[in-house]
């Protein structure tokens, strides 16, 4: 039994569903649209704004994707009605990011900035603030995506256990190690 697949989900006002013959499944909302293609096993059921999901066969790979579609589509209508947005933090002396179009620059404290090229279903702000960590804001409608691409970001400098340093998001909470102890 798979209690996140058996849940039934609510469609938003603005928000429209449509599956085509081949399975696939298409989300449309006020901030855009995405595609999801399902398993054969799952079918979906639309009775005036609710959604509800069904197995074919009780075959462990069929219930293995129940739940997972039925998260995938969740995820997907969330996304085209409010949309989704990722914080991440600068934390160390000299880190600095800026923003240029879809164009990210980060200063990192290597002997080169490093570029990268967000793509365009994520928006990328930066914002500097004294006495404040660079903290660079990305907002977009496709969950996947934009958790991609901030892993992406946060893989240049992961956060260090000794002094802290490095990419996190924000609100996360890096555990550290003391040091060495010093000689008697």
């Amino acid at each position: 039994m798979s209690r996140i697949g058996n849940a039934i989900i609510s469609l938003p006002e603005g928000v429209t569903i449509s599956v085509d013959n081949d399975n696939v499944v298409t989300v449309k909302g006020k901030k855009g649209e995405l595609t999801q293609a399902m398993h054969p096993g799952i079918t979906i059921n639309n009775e005036e704004g609710v959604l509800s999901f069904n197995r074919s066969s009780e075959e462990k790979e069929v219930r293995a994707a129940h739940g997972l579609y039925r998260s995938l589509v969740n995820n997907m209508i969330t996304g085209v009605s409010e949309g989704y947005k990722k914080q991440l933090e600068l934390v160390g002396v000299g880190f600095r990011a800026s923003t240029s179009g879809q164009l990210l620059e980060l200063a990192l404290g290597f002997s080169h900035p490093i570029v990268m090229e967000i793509p365009a279903e994520v928006k990328v702000t930066a914002e500097s603030v004294k006495g404040q960590p660079p903290v660079v804001t990305l907002e977009s409608h496709d969950k996947q995506l934009i958790g991609q691409v901030a892993a992406k970001i946060r893989a240049f400098r992961k956060p260090e256990p000794y002094k802290g340093k490095g990419i996190r998001y924000v609100g996360e909470i890096i555990r550290r190690k003391a040091g060495k102890s010093a000689a008697k």
